[in-house]
């Protein structure tokens, strides 16, 4: 199992990096709530969310939880969980790991379409999935609207993702990722909260709150 199984998904997302478009028809009903939920996070200055990542393994080979937080403001982002940092203003990146108190830093590459936390929030999908709406549920008193998107590439190893919308907040309560590997990774929003108060600072990475840090320079 990939040590930042986060990284992999929601943040660089390499999986998803430059699929081409392939014949077929999305759901009109599925776009107008994505659309919806697009919409609503362009007009916000900030986002801070708190989101539970769950990993399960093929065959039950693993099965765990951790609890993070994510820092938005516009293109910029600061991801938290146990043991990691991952931090960009859209220019350049920091991925910091507690255990070996390291970090490594990267350009942005401004001409990739991998995702990253704000694109998640936005029209990610219209250029590299299809989907489509799978009726509602309830969950923890919200209705969630389900909608399964499915890549363009079919040589990923990523086959599908569910985005659960809550209807009545038009907010991602929840993205189920399945891989053809057997492993499943489940991201659940805890707490959402619109137009924090989020100093820029948030979004670079200050060496000297980590004394002793290695710096790994790619750029």
């Amino acid at each position: 199992m990939k040590k930042f199984v986060l990284t992999g998904m929601l943040l660089s997302g390499i999986v998803f990096s430059g699929m081409a478009q392939s014949k077929g028809a999305s759901d009109p009903k599925a776009k107008t709530i994505l659309d919806g939920v697009s919409n609503k996070f362009k007009s916000l200055k900030s986002v801070v969310a708190n989101f539970v990542l769950k990993v399960e393994g093929a065959n039950n080979g693993v099965n765990e939880s951790k609890k993070g937080t994510v820092y938005l403001k516009g293109a910029k982002y600061k991801v938290t969980l146990p043991g990691q940092e991952i931090i960009s203003d859209n220019k350049t990146s920091w991925t910091y790991a507690k255990d070996v108190n390291e970090v490594t830093i990267n350009n942005v590459d401004q001409s990739s379409s991998a995702m990253t936390p704000a694109k998640l929030f936005t029209n990610f999908y219209d250029k590299d999935y299809l989907y489509r709406l799978d009726g509602e549920s309830n969950d923890k008193g919200k209705v969630l609207q389900n909608i399964e998107l499915t890549p363009t590439d079919k040589s990923k190893n990523i086959f599908k993702v569910v985005v659960s919308v809550d209807k009545k907040n038009q907010n991602i309560a929840k993205m189920k990722v399945f891989e053809k590997n057997g492993n499943h990774y489940t991201y659940e929003i805890t707490n959402f909260t619109p137009n924090a108060n989020v100093a820029d600072a948030t979004f670079s990475f200050d060496a000297k709150k980590y004394p002793g840090v290695e710096v790994v320079d790619l750029r």
